[in-house]
C-alpha cells in the first residue's frame, strides 16, 4: 500500500507541477532548448525530401509508434508513469571507469561508451562524439528520466576538442541542450538529419560547419573521411509534435575501416540493405535497451538487435541505449543479459565494456559481465 501511495503521490505531484507550468511557465516552453520555427529555406529543403509526406517525416515503411490502436502518445505516457517498473533502476551505483581522453594518442583508434547512446570515438586521426548527454536527466523536467547512480561520469570539461559531432535525432535523451551548449566551443563539424540543424543554428552554431542531409547522402566531412546519413525506423519530437524533424543512422567510412551507428529505431529491412550496400562493418554501435513489445517497431528487442547486427555483417557489436535512463519497464540488466544470450553462435563478437572503458578497436579485449551482481 505504501509503495502504491508513493507512486500515486509522485504522479499527482508531477501532474501538479506540469499544471503549474502550463499556467505560469509558458515562457519555459518557448525557451531555447525547445528549438524554434523552421527558417523558410530549411523548410523548403525538408519538404523536397521524398520522406517528408503530408507535413511530417515518415519511415521507409509506415509504422505505428504504439501497436495498440487504442493508445496514443498521451495515453502511452500515462501508462508509462503508472506502470510498475520494479527493477528498472539499479539498487546501487553502477560500476564505471573514466578514461582520460586528454591523454590519449590522437593516432590510436578506440571507442569509449559513455552510457546510454553517447560514444566518444577516435578513428583515422579524428575525434568523434555521438549523441552526447551529460545531464543528470533526459527530459524537459528534472523529475523524469534521471540518470542511474554511477552512470554519468563524464562532463564537457572531460572532452577535448572534437572534429565531428554526430546527432541522430532530437529526442531529449540524445539532443541535450545543456550538454551541447557546454561543448559548443569544442565542436568542429556537425552531421545531422534534416530539420535538426535548426536547433544548432538557433543555439548559435556556425552554419558553415553544419552538414544537415537527407537519408542516403554521402558527406565527405574530411579528406577520405565520409559520413553517410542513412535510414532508421523511429520518430522525432521534443514535446507533443511528432516527426517535424528527421531521424537517422550513420555509416562512418575511412580508407581502412567502416563503423555503423544505429541511432534509435526498430528492426526493419533497411539493416540488410545497408549491410549489402557497404559490404559489412568493422564495428556496429547498436541500440539495445528501453524496449517494450508494444512499441518494438520503433525500439528493437534484444533478439532484433542481434538479427540487425547479422544483417549489417558486423564484425564487432557494442550495445547502447541502456544502463543510464529507465525509459521502459524492463529491468535495467535485461538488455545486456538478453543480448548476451542472443549473441551465442552469432557471426559477430559482442563487446560489453563498463561505462567509461577504453576499447581498442580491431583487436579488443573481452569484458566481464559487470551487470551481474
Amino acid at each position: 500500500m505504501e509503495k502504491k501511495m508513493n507512486r500515486r503521490t509522485f504522479i499527482l505531484g508531477g501532474l501538479g507541477v506540469l499544471g503549474a507550468a502550463a499556467v505560469g511557465g509558458a515562457g519555459y516552453l518557448h525557451s531555447a532548448r525547445f528549438g524554434r520555427p523552421f527558417r523558410p529555406e530549411r523548410l523548403a529543403r525538408m519538404q523536397a525530401s521524398p520522406h517528408y509526406i503530408n507535413g511530417r517525416f515518415e519511415c521507409l515503411e509506415p509504422v505505428r509508434v504504439l501497436e495498440d490502436e487504442n493508445q496514443n502518445l498521451v495515453t502511452g505516457w500515462l501508462n508509462y508513469l503508472t506502470e510498475d517498473k520494479t527493477g528498472s533502476v539499479p539498487d546501487a551505483p553502477l560500476p564505471s571507469a573514466k578514461t582520460d581522453l586528454w591523454a590519449q594518442d590522437a593516432s590510436e583508434d578506440f571507442v569509449v561508451w559513455m552510457g546510454h547512446s553517447t560514444f566518444y570515438l577516435q578513428l583515422a586521426g579524428r575525434r568523434i562524439l555521438i549523441d552526447p548527454v551529460f545531464s543528470s536527466y533526459a527530459s524537459p523536467v528534472f523529475f523524469l528520466n534521471r540518470a542511474f547512480p554511477g552512470s554519468n561520469v563524464y562532463r564537457a570539461a572531460d572532452i577535448p576538442a572534437v572534429d565531428l559531432l554526430i546527432m541522430s535525432h532530437d529526442h531529449w535523451d540524445h539532443l541535450d541542450y545543456p550538454t551541447i551548449m557546454a561543448l559548443k566551443d569544442k565542436i568542429g563539424e556537425i552531421v545531422c538529419p534534416l530539420g535538426v540543424g535548426e536547433y544548432f543554428e538557433a543555439w548559435g552554431f556556425d552554419p558553415a560547419h553544419l552538414h544537415e542531409e537527407d537519408w542516403d547522402t554521402d558527406i565527405e566531412v574530411f579528406p577520405d573521411f565520409h559520413v553517410h546519413v542513412l535510414p532508421s525506423q523511429h520518430f522525432s519530437g521534443r514535446l507533443l509534435e511528432q516527426n517535424a524533424t528527421q531521424w537517422a543512422s550513420f555509416a562512418i567510412v575511412t580508407s581502412e575501416h567502416k563503423v555503423y551507428y544505429s541511432g534509435d529505431g526498430g528492426y526493419g529491412a533497411h539493416f540488410r540493405a545497408i549491410g549489402e550496400q557497404f559490404g559489412g562493418f568493422d564495428l556496429a554501435l547498436m541500440e539495445n535497451g528501453q524496449y517494450d513489445r508494444r512499441w518494438h517497431r520503433i525500439h528493437m528487442l534484444p533478439d532484433e538487435t542481434a538479427q540487425a547486427a547479422t544483417d549489417l555483417r558486423a564484425r564487432y557489436v557494442m550495445p547502447a541505449h541502456n544502463s543510464k535512463f529507465a525509459l521502459a519497464k524492463h529491468t535495467w540488466q535485461a538488455p545486456m543479459q538478453d543480448l548476451t544470450a542472443a549473441s551465442t553462435g552469432a557471426p559477430w563478437q559482442l563487446l560489453t565494456p563498463e561505462i567509461g572503458d577504453k576499447v581498442a578497436l580491431w583487436s579488443p579485449d573481452t569484458f566481464p559481465a559487470w551487470w551481474v551482481s
